[in-house]
């Protein structure tokens, strides 16, 4: 018999219940800002960026842009292709590190700009670059707890305004954008993986100056070490094997990374899903814009099994089978 408090019964394990993704949207900035833009800002050049990271360009809010515009750009698209009446929707969660106001929440904000319901759950998940993925494994639990008929999860950032553009160890990396998605729970196989390590110093944006601080050698060996262990892990709790999955959707931190996990998970790249050129590293709108892209080009189609993966400042970390 369990011991602990009176009363209490052993743990009854749950039936797996998974999250569907009905449709996604994304919203980009229309401000694009090369390499050969930054290197007249910054000592660094095209070839030392691109070597290094896979980067060419990344976008910027400009004028009558921010965060919650992105957000609510992104939200709109995605509920119009999913079919899914807005009044439907009874949980949203704005995934971002970068939203405008400490309080009210990025979320209030977005369900007051698509006029939602008053009645629903809506909240900001702060996880860094793993945002989208805690953002779905939220997105999940909120939903069964409430039997909610549908869920919006959107991964917003406006890291422009986070960088402190005399360092070029971060301000070439980073760039702004939003991506969502309309879900629906599904009683198909779902598998996650999700976990974290407390780390205040490898990335962190510190209030007294806001700016984005990073160890750069430091969260490339994280990722290159966690990755394909986390991978391997989901993959094995699933009971696939690599060939099985058709798609692996990664968070876009840097091309030398995803080439080093598929190295070492030997597969090929083309499974790979790859837009850090276009956007740099958006954190937690990375693997939905990523998503969002191979759908919309006709990569990804219904029915595909998909690996999301991603890795973030509090050296968090996820993947997730869908």
């Amino acid at each position: 018999m369990t011991k602990g408090f009176a009363g209490l019964k052993p743990r009854v394990r749950l039936k797996m219940i998974g999250i569907k993704i009905l449709a996604t949207g994304s919203c980009v900035p229309k401000r694009v800002v090369s390499n050969d833009v930054l290197s007249t800002i910054v000592d660094t050049s095209d070839e030392w960026i691109t070597k290094r990271t896979g980067m060419k360009e990344r976008r910027y809010v400009s004028e009558g842009e921010d965060q919650t515009y992105l957000a609510e750009h992104a939200a709109r698209e995605a509920i119009e292709r999913s079919g899914v009446a807005p009044e439907d929707i009874e949980v949203v969660i704005v995934c971002t590190v970068s939203a405008e106001y400490y309080s009210p929440s990025a979320a209030c904000l977005l369900q007051g700009r698509l006029g939602l319901r008053n009645d629903i759950i809506a909240l900001d998940v702060g996880a860094g670059c793993s945002g989208f993925i805690f953002g779905l494994e939220t997105m999940r639990a909120l939903m069964m707890a409430r039997n909610a008929k549908a869920g919006l999860i959107v991964g917003a950032e406006v890291l422009s305004k986070k960088m402190d553009m005399t360092d070029r160890s971060t301000c070439v990396l980073f760039g702004d954008g939003a991506a969502a998605a309309v879900v629906k729970l599904d009683e198909r196989p779902y598998h996650s993986v999700i976990g974290v390590d407390g780390d205040e110093e490898m990335i962190n944006i510190k209030v007294p100056d806001g700016y984005i601080h990073m160890d750069g050698q430091g969260t490339y060996k994280f990722a290159v070490a966690t990755v394909p262990t986390v991978i391997e892990e989901v993959v094995a709790k699933a009971g696939l094997t690599y060939d099985q999955i058709d798609h692996f959707v990664m968070h876009q931190a840097n091309l030398r990374i995803i080439e080093s996990v598929a190295k070492k998970m030997e597969q090929p790249m083309d499974k790979f899903v790859v837009n850090i050129q276009k956007y740099g590293n958006t954190s937690a709108a990375s693997v939905g814009l990523a998503l969002d892209e191979a759908y919309k080009t006709g990569r990804i189609k219904d029915g595909d099994r998909i690996l999301m993966c991603a890795f973030g400042a509090g050296r968090t970390w996820g993947a997730v089978i869908i």
